[in-house]
């Protein structure tokens, strides 16, 4: 699928800025190549369940707890499309015409009066950005929250999709969407640390997924590690 690259002035600052591969550090873990069947019992487990508020691992302020106690709800979808050879993560751009234009980010919004759930947002705001249906979505858990700094406390509900789907982006609000090897969200070597040079105090973590103008970075980039550091709790490592 074709992708739009992000903005000249996105490039520009990371192309400047100083990098560190996360596999080449400390940081490194352990690569993963789960399964439906894995990931499904990974969620029905007592750890899977245990659904521990994510952490930020930017180095930045921290959200205070006045902002952590008035954040609106919200929720994304995790949607793992179980494609061959290897299953694909969903992601969308959002439209260069509304706030954080260009980024990456998980289907998802602010809950609606009628959600009865965190699960019921995810859905239904992935049906409405993407025209993903409810039908091919199979909830199998959710990770713990994420407050951001943008004022929202997200809900990371994951879900097997599977296919035929057929997508289509939301006039207005959906740039592109794309799907990304789930593989890539669970090996070390797609994350690295930036530092701009003029923020000596900043330092944020990203996703590069390989593809032009597809980087994933702030809270999605989040959520992608949380991911990830949450199935290293129980999925067997590939020998």
């Amino acid at each position: 699928m074709t992708t739009t690259p992000t903005t000249p002035e996105m490039r520009r600052r990371f192309d400047e800025a100083d990098k560190v591969r996360i596999h080449e550090t400390t940081l490194a873990r352990p690569a993963l190549r789960p399964t439906a069947r894995s990931l499904r019992e990974h969620f029905s487990s007592e750890i899977g369940q245990a659904a521990a508020e994510l952490e930020n691992p930017h180095v930045e302020p921290r959200v205070t707890e006045a902002d952590r106690a008035s954040a609106t709800p919200a929720s994304v979808l995790l949607g793992i499309v179980l494609r061959e050879p290897e299953p694909t993560v969903l992601v969308t751009q959002r439209h260069h015409g509304i706030s954080f234009p260009g980024h990456w980010v998980f289907p998802g919004g602010h809950a609606e009066p009628q959600d009865t759930d965190a699960i019921a947002t995810a859905v239904r705001e992935a049906q409405e950005e993407i025209g993903l249906s409810p039908e091919r979505v199979e909830v199998i858990g959710r990770l713990g929250d994420y407050v951001s700094h943008s004022g929202f406390r997200v809900a990371p509900v994951v879900a097997l999709v599977h296919p035929p789907i057929e997508l289509s982006p939301q006039p207005g609000e959906v740039e592109a969407i794309a799907e990304i090897e789930l593989s890539r969200f669970l090996d070390p070597r797609s994350y690295f640390l930036f530092r701009f040079i003029n923020r000596p105090d900043r330092a944020h973590f990203a996703m590069d997924t390989q593809a032009e103008g597809l980087m994933l970075t702030g809270v999605t980039v989040s959520i992608a590690i949380g991911l990830y550091g949450e199935l290293l709790k129980t999925q067997p490592v590939p020998l």
